[in-house]
């Protein structure tokens, strides 16, 4: 699936019926590419968060535009590199980094800040439920931190979420 606009969350669900957020894709997102191999199962549920058209693209179609289509592909491979990237960093964000620490690293990258171009700074419709179960704790802790990191300036919200660079000092501070 290719991602053509607004955003998709992708959850698994352990055995128990705890849900967490694997990640958000967004526009030039691929996803669902485990299908592409001999995977049968699907691990995850992918849920659209707002209004959001995405192209669903068959295996066999996928295969062969990924043969004959350079530039498709070179897209592709680079989407999937800078996710197994992003993996990598969100485990050992996990094992590492202080639950304040995930969720300033979490609002940062969700406000797409250190990317190229301007900075979505503004956050839409991201529950604080949905930001726990992005970094692996309770909406309680939380609400915790966000009323912390309002309270320092590093953050405003009433609705939506405003993420100040001011944040970067959480994730930067040892």
């Amino acid at each position: 699936m290719y991602v053509q606009e607004g955003k998709v969350k992708l959850t698994v669900v352990n055995g128990v019926g705890k849900e967490a957020v694997v990640a958000i894709f967004g526009p030039g997102d691929f996803l669902g590419e485990a299908s592409m191999t001999s995977q049968t199962v699907r691990s995850g549920t992918a849920t659209a968060i707002e209004p959001t058209t995405v192209l669903i693209i068959a295996k066999e179609e996928m295969v062969r535009v990924l043969r004959e289509e350079n530039e498709l592909s070179d897209r592709f491979i680079t989407c999937i590199l800078a996710r197994n990237t992003r993996v990598e960093a969100d485990l050992i964000d996990q094992l590492f980094n202080s639950t304040e620490k995930r969720l300033a690293r979490t609002l940062l990258l969700l406000a797409h800040y250190g990317e190229d171009g301007q900075p979505g700074r503004v956050l839409h419709k991201v529950s604080q439920e949905t930001l726990a179960e992005m970094i692996g704790t309770t909406r309680s802790r939380v609400s915790l931190f966000m009323n912390k990191f309002r309270k320092l300036g590093f953050i405003e919200y009433n609705g939506e979420i405003k993420i100040n660079k001011s944040l970067l000092t959480v994730v930067l501070h040892e």
